[in-house]
């Protein structure tokens, strides 16, 4: 059985990133914000589809997911869980160095749930991290809204 249930103060995070000092500097920023949440890294979307498709595991409440990665790309990725029954309610963050006009509207068009450049800044990641694991994400089931899809900071 699988299981997955949104509760606040205790979500289950994963990233896929292929860069290892990209994954240090979120898991770094994740850590200082001493929540009580789990993180959980994949070194690619290969890696990470594979364990989605594990049977009998806890989904995640919400992926943070690069776009360029080797393998399965951070789009074929969201293409595959928003088109699996069991996974296309989990929560997907693009999570980019680039937000480029066109890689916005396709991640939106695609299912994305939320588009983020990546910063530069530490307390720039805390921030995002901490915005993202506490929004409602209610919305998600009305209609993607475009005026919150992206942030920058």
């Amino acid at each position: 059985m699988i299981k997955n249930s949104i509760h606040h103060d205790q979500l289950r995070i994963f990233l896929a990133e292929d860069d290892p000092e990209d994954r240090t500097f979120f898991k770094d920023a994740f850590d200082a914000i001493r929540m009580r949440h789990t993180l959980t890294m994949f070194e690619d979307g290969s890696a990470l589809m594979e364990y989605l498709n594990t049977e009998d595991i806890e989904l995640p409440d919400i992926i943070f997911m690069d776009v360029a990665m080797p393998g399965l790309s951070g789009m074929e990725c969201l293409r595959a869980i928003r088109s699996a029954g069991k996974l296309s309610h989990i929560v997907v963050a693009i999570y980019s160095v680039t937000s480029s006009p066109a890689k916005v509207e396709k991640a939106f068009v695609e299912g994305a749930n939320i588009y983020i450049k990546k910063p530069a800044e530490f307390a720039e990641l805390r921030k995002i991290i901490i915005d993202v694991t506490n929004r409602s994400w209610q919305y998600m089931t009305d209609g993607l809204n475009r005026k919150n899809f992206v942030v920058n900071y």
